[in-house]
């Protein structure tokens, strides 16, 4: 049989199936459900900055306008009475119930309380950590340099306070996305933008070391925005993802393995075990899926990974690490297919 188990982070993975965070993970009962049905890896569902900052209509404002799909879960009741020493001990309670390993998700826009939290997180017993930041630029006057260095603050605050990896979950949308990942998961002796002489700042022969992410989640999923026409309102799209949303995450997996200093996690449009195939030639090093598991039920894990053996058996592949990165861009004798491959395909011959 082939060998599906693999590493994340540092982290032994029986397979590289990971549950994303949900309200499917949300309670103990469906940690203890996703474990038994094979998960390698769970996230927990994201602790949200907005319940230690704001009042419930506040988080319903952002919900309701940064489109993001968890918020709206939020807000929606599952987890409302989920505070955060609940969360701390979900942690602690997850850690002693499964055997596999447990991912804490904060979802935040700023570093405000996170650092000190995160830290708190580590002592609970988490494995790892992974920042779910969606920050949504919607004011005209906010430049795209500070809108990265948020990001960049965000892992930095958390990194100098644990020795946990950390992961970062991000969205497609940025100018130079080949650069933002490479200065976000390279360490490096040199400040981030925001950082010039800020206190607390680790050192090494005098010069500002930056801790780059452990990994980078390719991508955090959006609800989409809708408009009912006929109750003349503002309305959240489908909840969920298709197959048809692998191919951006598929292609940026492509370009940055090998050229970040981190593990890659494919996510979004992985429903079954040849689209994990894909992420993994394309070089994730394992994939999250959650639409799939709401959609199909919690034993499509265990098809996923019967998918992943077939395929493996008939390529003559006996571990993930045969064939893991195989089409990335870093290894292609083509690498101009992975940035124009469409045209090149669609348009070659025509004048």
């Amino acid at each position: 049989m082939a060998d599906l188990s693999t590493t994340y982070m540092g982290m032994s993975l029986r397979n590289p199936i990971v549950v994303a965070s949900s309200s499917m993970t949300g309670n103990l009962a469906g940690v203890r459900k996703c474990a038994a049905a094979g998960a390698g890896a769970i996230v927990l569902k994201s602790l949200f900055e907005e319940q230690i900052v704001a009042e419930t209509n506040e988080l319903e404002k952002y919900a309701d306008y940064s489109g993001h799909g968890e918020a709206h879960d939020y807000v929606q009741g599952y987890g409302m009475e989920l505070g955060p020493q609940d969360y701390l001990k979900l942690v602690s309670d997850a850690k002693h119930e499964v055997e596999v390993p447990i991912i804490a998700s904060l979802n935040c826009i700023s570093s405000e309380r996170w650092a000190n939290y995160a830290n708190k997180l580590e002592h609970a017993g988490a494995d790892a950590i992974e920042l779910n930041v969606g920050i949504m630029p919607t004011h005209a006057k906010q430049e795209g340099l500070k809108v990265l260095e948020q990001y960049f603050k965000i892992l930095h605050d958390v990194k100098t306070r644990v020795k946990i990896p950390v992961a970062m979950k991000v969205g497609p949308y940025f100018t130079s996305f080949a650069h933002f990942a490479d200065r976000l998961t390279h360490d490096r002796a040199e400040a981030p933008p925001f950082a010039a002489g800020r206190r607390g700042m680790t050192r090494e022969e005098g010069k500002i070391t930056w801790q780059g992410a452990d990994g980078l989640v390719l991508f955090n999923r959006f609800y989409m925005f809708d408009i009912d026409i006929d109750k003349l309102e503002l309305v959240h799209g489908n909840p969920y993802s298709t197959p048809a949303e692998i191919h951006y995450s598929l292609r940026w997996l492509s370009l940055l393995a090998g050229n970040v200093g981190c593990d890659l996690v494919g996510n979004t449009g992985i429903h079954d075990g040849r689209d994990a195939i894909k992420a993994l030639l394309a070089g994730a090093m394992v994939v999250q899926i959650c639409s799939t598991l709401f959609l199909n039920g919690l034993e499509q894990i265990v098809k996923m990974q019967e998918q992943m053996q077939a395929w493996m058996r008939e390529h003559g592949h006996n571990k993930l690490c045969d064939f893991r990165g195989l089409l990335s861009q870093a290894r292609s004798e083509h690498p101009e297919h992975h940035e124009r491959l469409q045209y090149i395909k669609l348009f070659g011959g025509i004048e």
